[in-house]
């Protein structure tokens, strides 16, 4: 993998601090699944003064809400150390995504519009939840808070740019901001 243009490049996580003595790192990961972490592949670190350095994945373990990471060449804490507060970037087509599966960042600022093909607005954030995701539609006066649900989701068409809602009745009425 060679650094590619910050475009093509997915923001992980970021090294918290070394773990143990033998060059582990301590992650906070901003991933869902600790599958996105690349186990026998390339990955970033993006030092905060910018240096960047690339690494291949040796071993990914979850830690509590952490992940420990071992990468080629962070032998020791020493080393390790020099990487605190590092972001962790991967290539985006490295990330494995199941059908039906989008990154947030293809999604925020899609348009939204009703079955009928009435537009409600853009999707503007996406609030993380145990259960679903929570859209967060910014309609020309109004936010509107939608479930990142079948039910609710009809279609996400990436190419054309907007996602196809079917709200469950009363929906759209009672959640404003």
């Amino acid at each position: 993998m060679s650094v590619s243009s910050s475009h093509d490049m997915l923001l992980l996580g970021r090294v918290l601090r070394p773990h143990g003595l033998e060059g582990v790192l301590r992650v906070q990961s901003y991933a869902s699944s600790i599958d996105s972490f690349p186990e026998g592949e390339n990955l970033i670190l993006r030092k905060p003064g910018g240096d960047i350095r690339e690494y291949k994945v040796l071993a990914v373990n979850a830690h509590k809400r952490f992940v420990l990471m071992k990468l080629e060449g962070i032998d020791s804490v020493e080393t390790a150390e020099k990487y605190r507060s590092a972001d962790i970037l991967v290539e985006k087509q490295a990330i494995p995504l199941q059908e039906e599966e989008f990154l947030w960042e293809e999604l925020l600022g899609l348009d939204v519009f009703l079955a009928t093909g009435e537009q409600v607005g853009r999707l503007s954030q996406i609030i993380p939840t145990k259960g679903n995701d929570i859209y967060v539609i910014q309609g020309e006066k109004k936010e509107i808070l939608i479930p990142a649900v079948h039910e609710v989701i009809q279609e996400i068409d990436i190419e054309e740019g907007k996602i196809t809602i079917s709200p469950m009745e009363g929906l759209l009425d009672l959640n404003e901001i």
